[in-house]
C-alpha cells in the first residue's frame, strides 16, 4: 500500500551527517564504523532504497537550521544569515537529487497526482521511481525577515512550522514558554496570505494557542503523538487535537521511541526493555480516531532520521520500509481496510490537496 511519510530530515542528514542517501541503510552504517560525531551513527533507518522497499512514494522533507540565541544550551547557527546559507545548501541537494532522477519536488495538485500515478503503476519497479518530496521549513529562524518566507515559497516551499526546539526568533517550541513575538505574528500574516500551509508542531502551548487563533489558512501537525499517553509538553493536547479535528486536518505520527511509551530516560532507556515496538503507536492513532469518530485525522510523520536511528526506535523496525507493518497491526485492532488506506496515505493527500496551488 502507498505510504506517505510527512516528516522526514532528509537534507539535514546529507548536509550536516554526510550521508549518502542514495545507498542502502546497510551501506550507509557501514560507512559510519567508529564515528562517535552524531548520537545514531552506525544506527540510521532512512534512505531513497528503504523509502522505495517500504513504498513510501510521497514525503515532507524538511529544510532545517537553527540559529543559537544568547545563553541558550541548545546548539545553532550563530546569526540568521549563516542559517538562512545553511537551509539554501539544503534547497541545493534537493534540486540536485531531483536532477538525478532520485527525487520529484512536488509543487502543483497537478504534479502530486502525476506522482500518485507513478506509484500506482505497477508496471514501474519501485527503484526506478521519484520519491515525491514537498517541502517544508522546520523552525523559522533561518528566515532573516518574515518576508523571506515568500523567496522560500517561490524555491518551491509549501509549508512552515515556526518553533523548533526551546525559544526561537519567530516562536518558542520544545521545553519553553510564551507568546509569539511580533515577527512571529507576521510571519503568520505573511504565510496566510501567500497560502503557506502552518505545520504546529514543536510550538510551546502559548505560541500554540495564538497561533491556532491568529491563523486562519490550512494547518497540520506533522509529527506529534498524543500527550494523554505519554505526558510531555513535545506531546499534542487533547484540547489541540480537538482544534485539529474542528479544521478538518491531520496529525502525524512520529517514531521516536520517547514519544511513543510514558518513562523513557534520555541516554539509559532502550527500545526492548521499554517494550517499545511499532505496535506501541497503535494506542497514539486509535486516541485520535476515538476523538474525532473516525479515521480522518491521523497518518504518519515518522521523524525516523530526526537525528537518532535503532537505539531510539521501535525495537522491531530495522529500516524505514517496516512502518508497513502497521497496517496489519490496525486490522489486528479492528480497523478496516478503508481506515488503514486513510492513515497511510488518504488523509495526507487531503491535506495536501488543499495546500498545493492547482
Amino acid at each position: 500500500m502507498l505510504l506517505i511519510d510527512a516528516h522526514l530530515d532528509l537534507s539535514m542528514n546529507a548536509m550536516e551527517w554526510n550521508r549518502d542517501l542514495r545507498l542502502p541503510v546497510a551501506t550507509i552504517r557501514s560507512n559510519e564504523a567508529g564515528l562517535t560525531d552524531k548520537p545514531d551513527r552506525g544506527n540510521g533507518t532512512v534512505s531513497f532504497p528503504a523509502l522505495r522497499a517500504g513504498n513510501i512514494g510521497i514525503v515532507v522533507a524538511t529544510l532545517i537550521a537553527r540559529v543559537k540565541l544568547p545563553g541558550q544550551i541548545l546548539s545553532g547557527w550563530s546569526s540568521a544569515e549563516q542559517a538562512w546559507a545553511q537551509i539554501q545548501g539544503q534547497l541545493a541537494w534537493y534540486k540536485a537529487m531531483e536532477a538525478a532522477g532520485e527525487i520529484r519536488i512536488i509543487e502543483t495538485q497537478l504534479q502530486l497526482q502525476q506522482q500518485i500515478d507513478i506509484w500506482n503503476d505497477n508496471s514501474i519497479l519501485n527503484e526506478h521511481k521519484p520519491i515525491g518530496v514537498i517541502l517544508s521549513l522546520e523552525g523559522a529562524d533561518s528566515l532573516i525577515t518574515p518576508e523571506h518566507a515568500i523567496i522560500l515559497q517561490q524555491q518551491g516551499l509549501r509549508a512552515i512550522g515556526p518553533a523548533h526546539y526551546g525559544p526561537g526568533r519567530y516562536a518558542n517550541g520544545t521545553d519553553a514558554t510564551g507568546h509569539l513575538n511580533h515577527n512571529g505574528i507576521a510571519l503568520l500574516q505573511i504565510m496566510q496570505q501567500h497560502g503557506l500551509a502552518l505545520d504546529i508542531t514543536h510550538l510551546c502551548d502559548d505560541a500554540m494557542g495564538d497561533a491556532l487563533q491568529l491563523f486562519k489558512g490550512n494547518i497540520w501537525a506533522s509529527h506529534h503523538n498524543c500527550r494523554k499517553l505519554v505526558p510531555h509538553n513535545r506531546q499534542i493536547s487533547d484540547e489541540v487535537i480537538q482544534s485539529v479535528i474542528e479544521r478538518n486536518s491531520v496529525i502525524g505520527m512520529a517514531f521516536d521511541a520517547w514519544m511513543m511509551v510514558p518513562g523513557w530516560e534520555r541516554g539509559k532507556s532502550n527500545p526492548k526493555t521499554m517494550q517499545c515496538n511499532l505496535a506501541a503507536i497503535i494506542p497514539h492513532i486509535d486516541h485520535i480516531c476515538q476523538l474525532s469518530g473516525n479515521s480522518l485525522h491521523v497518518g504518519i510523520g515518522s521523524d525516523l532520521d530526526g537525528a537518532f536511528g535503532t537505539e531510539q526506535s521501535p525495537y522491531d523496525l530495522n529500516t524505514i520500509a517496516d512502518l508497513q507493518q502497521l497496517k496489519h497491526l490496525l486490522v489486528a485492532r479492528g480497523y478496516s481496510a478503508n481506515d488503514v488506506e486513510n492513515i497511510f496515505y488518504k488523509n495526507w493527500l487531503r491535506e495536501f490537496s488543499k495546500v498545493l496551488p492547482a
